[in-house]
């Protein structure tokens, strides 16, 4: 089977966000592949200096996009390719080499697909799009569809993603001896410890909404008040309001010591993937699956963001997890079944025909 063969070359060809010359040959690769299958060659070019893979309209009506950068550095996931029955594992396989490949093959099947689709691979998504957001934004705002062939969650779709924010809070005392006299000082290790506990009551389980302390660094030496505290920051929600007044209350955080000062940067990164943004194509794609024999493929609203944010937060209508089916995305036992993948690039190929 050429899919199978051509994935596990994309595969074995590992793309680690951070390697960028990597990234330039798992996108060189993916256009061989596209001249091979497709019969005309994708255009490669670099956006503020990473590779990115477009096959199609230049002013596309429907956007297909995907990413082939993956996390794993290189050699962290090994066998790269194993076969076990049907469940095929591999590093970014399920998220989401397959995917890109799956939307691939679906083009093979319309003729005229280049006159108003585009396949556009990136290479920095898992790291947060900061060279290709615009580039999504842009091509977002004038398309009437936007397709994600992200993994998928159990073969749903996924109609909802939280919003990501990262921040840092950085605490600015006063270093003193910690022996002779602690008094002079201020302990920026306390001031932190205090923000920290205060984050839990910046949650709404109701919503969704969470608040994650993840690194922190304070201090210089054991006998020393600490001058510096630095705490980095996770929060998620599925609703920009709540992302918002997330915002505010860590910008509005004020420190006990009167003489300590606190310093709070970054802030949203991705917008949430809200209902209002995918529900008519999900109802589209129902009906399509129901059309050709596929019954139900059902739904899901999902903690992870992805580049279909950025087409939401552009105007854009959008659906995604529309790729593989599998499990694992991150972990050691990232896979995808091989026994989905026609049903699944049938699914892509009616749903884009429907929509052109």
């Amino acid at each position: 089977m050429n899919f199978l063969d051509d994935l596990k070359s994309l595969v074995e060809l590992q793309s680690p966000s951070e390697d960028l010359e990597a990234c330039r040959r798992v996108i060189d690769l993916a256009a061989a592949i596209a001249k091979k299958e497709l019969g005309t060659s994708p255009k490669v070019f670099d956006e503020n200096g990473r590779p990115v893979f477009w096959w199609g309209a230049e002013k596309p009506s429907i956007v297909i996009l995907t990413h082939l950068d993956t996390v794993w550095p290189i050699d962290s996931y090994l066998p790269l390719w194993k076969v076990d029955g049907e469940k095929i594992s591999g590093p970014g396989i399920f998220d989401m080499k397959a995917g890109f490949l799956q939307a691939l093959y679906a083009l093979k099947e319309i003729p005229d697909a280049a006159s108003r689709v585009a396949l556009i691979a990136t290479t920095d998504e898992e790291t947060g799009s900061h060279t290709s957001r615009d580039l999504i934004t842009r091509v977002s705002a004038d398309a009437d569809a936007v397709l994600v062939t992200e993994a998928s969650l159990n073969g749903k779709v996924k109609v909802g993603r939280k919003g990501t924010s990262m921040f840092s809070i950085k605490v600015i005392g006063r270093a003193s001896h910690a022996g002779l006299e602690p008094e002079k000082g201020i302990n920026a290790t306390s001031e932190i410890a205090r923000i920290v506990t205060l984050l839990k009551s910046l949650e709404n389980k109701d919503l969704g909404t969470t608040v994650v302390p993840t690194t922190l660094h304070s201090g210089t030496t054991t006998n020393t008040v600490p001058a510096i505290a630095t705490l980095d920051i996770d929060s998620r929600s599925f609703t920009m309001a709540e992302m918002e007044r997330v915002e505010k209350s860590l910008r509005d955080l004020k420190a006990e010591h009167p003489e300590a000062r606190i310093e709070v940067t970054g802030g949203i990164n991705r917008p949430p993937l809200e209902l209002t943004a995918t529900s008519d194509l999900y109802a589209t794609l129902e009906k399509v699956a129901a059309e050709i024999g596929l019954g139900k493929i059902g739904s899901a609203s999902v903690g992870g963001a992805s580049d279909g944010n950025f087409a939401a937060a552009a105007g854009a209508k959008v659906l995604d997890g529309l790729g593989a089916v599998g499990d694992g995305a991150h972990a050691p036992h990232e896979h995808i079944l091989s026994s989905t993948i026609p049903a699944r690039i049938a699914l892509l190929t009616a749903f884009i025909k429907e929509l052109m």
